[in-house]
């Protein structure tokens, strides 16, 4: 009987607290790596559909995570989506973006392509992630240079913590019964980058900054990291939305699919602040 869930992005920030919160519940989580190293590993790599076969033996259902810099996900991810499709999997759930609608760009296309093909399916669309701050992207510039970067300007965001979104995976991934369709994940405030910063600096002690940027130097700064200049101005595009308000809204859906209610930031920051010390 299928009864293994296939974590892709397994050691990522959304991934390994998913394939934890299985192993929680006494469900069988395979975590995809190009590299396996334990036991609970498979190799998995996106770009080889010679790996998709051994991955997805006994197989119930995929967390799927875009393959890092693709700049059309669905060409990347259309094979395999296939090929589970065909092999039986029963659910598959897809993270995605508050920002990205079915049908749109990146993961947008990924999403409508799953409306379609797939029997069982969800989109995850979660707003920005908390670990943005403590993980990737801003923790190295607050560590060393008191500075959060954005062209986000006053623009509000209903941050989220990534435990929040794969608690919300994980009964996607389980439920049978749990319906098709696109669920738009935030956590319970809104806040600008410019309080982001103040509770940041509250809690760690050492004073942080919102750095404003235009959209152009925001894509020079991710061009400059090596993203493709196309990717850059998507990226960049997104703060742009941002300040005109398009992530200013918060929804209920954490605590109606999970029965708890999301972190707040201020929580998320208390638990985190020797991250942000040198």
């Amino acid at each position: 009987m299928a009864d293994n869930v296939l974590v892709t992005g397994g050691t990522g920030k959304t991934g390994r607290r998913v394939a934890d919160l299985l192993r929680g519940r006494g469900i069988p989580a395979r975590v995809a790596t190009r590299s396996p190293a334990a036991a609970d590993q498979v190799r998995f790599d996106w770009a080889d559909a010679d790996s998709f076969a051994g991955a997805l033996e006994s197989v119930r259902a995929v967390y799927m995570v875009a393959p890092t810099g693709a700049a059309d996900p669905l060409d990347a991810m259309r094979p395999f989506i296939d090929q589970a499709i065909g092999a039986g999997v029963a659910r598959l759930v897809l993270l995605s973006s508050s920002m990205l609608e079915e049908g749109g760009p990146l993961m947008g296309a990924v999403h409508a392509y799953l409306k379609a093909k797939a029997p069982g399916w969800t989109a995850l669309r979660p707003s920005w992630f908390m670990q943005n701050f403590s993980e990737h992207q801003h923790v190295e510039t607050i560590r060393t240079e008191g500075r959060i970067y954005s062209a986000t300007q006053d623009g509000r965001v209903p941050f989220i913590d990534a435990g929040d979104i794969a608690a919300v995976a994980v009964e996607a991934l389980l439920g049978d019964d749990f319906g098709n369709g696109d669920l738009i994940l935030t956590g319970p405030e809104t806040l600008s980058y410019d309080e982001v910063a103040r509770l940041i600096s509250a809690s760690s002690g050492r004073p942080v900054a919102h750095h404003r940027l235009t959209l152009q130097e925001l894509t020079s700064r991710f061009e400059a990291i090596g993203i493709p200049g196309a990717f850059a101005q998507a990226l960049a595009g997104m703060d742009g939305a941002i300040a005109h308000g398009a992530e200013d809204r918060v929804t209920d859906t954490v605590e109606a699919v999970t029965g708890r209610k999301p972190k707040t930031f201020a929580e998320f920051v208390l638990e985190n602040g020797p991250r942000w010390k040198l």
